[in-house]
């Protein structure tokens, strides 16, 4: 890649972001999206309507997930 190559390395693939969160976190967020201007989501599947995990990027959306997986499951830490 040479400096004027035009590609951005910041960024974000969506699509993959989305396959990658959905792989992770899909058998418990039956919901994941993303939004162009309102950022990144996510629904655990047992949470009432509204009650949405959110996160300006992919990785803050996967540190909001982490943190709301072990408080619905301490058991699994």
């Amino acid at each position: 890649m040479t400096a004027d190559s035009g590609h951005d390395p910041f960024l974000v693939d969506v699509g993959r972001a989305l396959d990658v969160l959905s792989l992770a976190w899909g058998d418990w967020y039956d919901e994941i999206w993303h939004h162009d201007g309102f950022g990144w989501g996510a629904h655990h599947k047992d949470a009432p309507d509204g009650d949405d995990i959110t996160g300006d990027t992919p990785d803050e959306l996967n540190l909001a997930i982490r943190a709301d997986y072990q408080r619905r499951h301490p058991e699994r830490g």
